[in-house]
């Protein structure tokens, strides 16, 4: 699974590289493209057909070859979602960390295949800092300094988890007191990456407890027994 991200990521990057070249040579010739691929798609031909009127018709073939090959792209990313789609569909623990707000099919599949045995990790807390979304600390004398998140450990992952975070910060559809509090307080991109360090925490608990998703849950501390007489 983990091979599967590894290459749909490259798929995509060629495309990026691709549409931005197309983009960079159509411009050279006075055709600006809006931005976004849908407005790529739907301005090209009539900009190929311009062009043709005044461009050898080699070069026109050229482009509008590289513009065709990114259909091809698109197809083997699309494949490369399906089989992870279905991987999606047999595997218990990739649906259960699903039911989280902001963990979709690439968060899910890649932090399962990731992860391994949760129980590796003592706590959701290591297993945040493993993919880099706790802070530094120094200090010393008994005080503790916090400084910026770290961003060690698996940079694909943490992207997937900041994205997701994002995408719920500003969808707004999800009634989180907490998040609401500290949206009120603190910057927009510090509440994205405290609410990845929260789903980050929340997946190991749901993998290292084979428990449910369950929205607002709370977790509670083991009271200690009494010693005994």
């Amino acid at each position: 699974m983990l091979a599967l991200h590894r290459m749909r990521q490259q798929l995509v990057k060629f495309r990026t590289m691709q549409i931005n070249n197309l983009r960079g040579l159509l411009t050279e010739y006075g055709e600006v493209m809006a931005v976004g691929r849908a407005a790529l798609d739907n301005g090209i031909p009539s900009a190929f057909a311009r062009l043709a009127q005044r461009l050898p018709a080699v070069l026109i073939d050229t482009l509008r070859e590289q513009w065709n090959g990114l259909a091809t792209l698109d197809h083997q990313i699309g494949a490369i979602e399906r089989r992870m789609r279905d991987w999606k569909k047999e595997d218990r623990a990739v649906k259960a960390i699903s039911e989280i707000p902001g963990v979709g099919l690439l968060t899910a599949t890649a932090a399962v295949a990731m992860i391994g045995d949760a129980k590796a990790f003592r706590s959701g807390r290591e297993f945040a800092a493993s993919v880099g979304l706790v802070p530094k600390q120094t200090g010393s004398g008994g005080k503790i300094q916090l400084l910026g998140i770290s961003k060690r450990g698996d940079t694909y992952l943490r992207t997937l988890l900041v994205h997701g975070a994002r995408s719920v910060v500003k969808s707004r559809k999800h009634t989180d007191p907490w998040l609401e509090q500290i949206r009120q307080r603190r910057p927009f991109n510090v509440v994205v990456v405290a609410l990845a360090n929260k789903m980050a925490r929340t997946i190991w608990a749901i993998l290292a407890h084979d428990r449910p998703y369950q929205n607002g849950f709370n977790s509670v501390r083991p009271t200690p027994s009494a010693p005994l007489a």
